[in-house]
């Protein structure tokens, strides 16, 4: 436990309980397939878009890590691209009616790399790879851990 010396003032600790809650809205509220407003609208409007929402697809991310430095952030999270299984058993859930359930069609590691600006926190870029067999998506969820890494 820091002494009082070098102990983070109550200002510092809340600012930094408020850009990690921006954040997690940032992330949580963020398309997962476009950035910006005008690529947002464009894609939202595409009939193939269109289509994939009436089909029932979702995505689910999972909790990401954030790590703050300053003005910039690095977030890392998973996701998931479920849509619902059309030629799947149908099976009954107790108290939940009777469903063919959904399939994962995709799981990505995500990296959000983030600045602050004077209208708050803001995606500079993000990098989106596969969890499959290949290497690059395991490799951005370890970058994730550096900093947990002991010499």
């Amino acid at each position: 436990m820091p002494d009082d010396a070098t102990a983070p003032t109550i200002e510092a600790r809340l600012r930094a309980i408020e850009d990690r809650l921006e954040i997690y809205h940032l992330i949580a509220s963020h398309p997962p397939s476009a950035e910006g407003a005008q690529a947002i609208g464009a894609i939202t409007q595409t009939p193939a878009h269109r289509q994939a929402i009436a089909d029932g697809i979702a995505h689910f991310a999972g909790l990401p890590i954030i790590e703050i430095d300053g003005d910039s952030s690095i977030v890392t999270s998973y996701l998931q691209l479920l849509y619902p299984d059309k030629q799947g058993e149908a099976r009954e859930l107790a108290n939940h009616g009777v469903s063919r359930g959904y399939r994962v069609h995709r799981v990505v590691a995500n990296r959000w790399e983030l600045v602050r600006t004077p209208d708050g926190w803001k995606i500079a870029r993000r990098t989106l790879r596969p969890l499959d067999s290949s290497p690059e998506g395991r490799a951005l969820l370890s970058q994730a851990l550096e900093g947990y890494r002991t010499a």
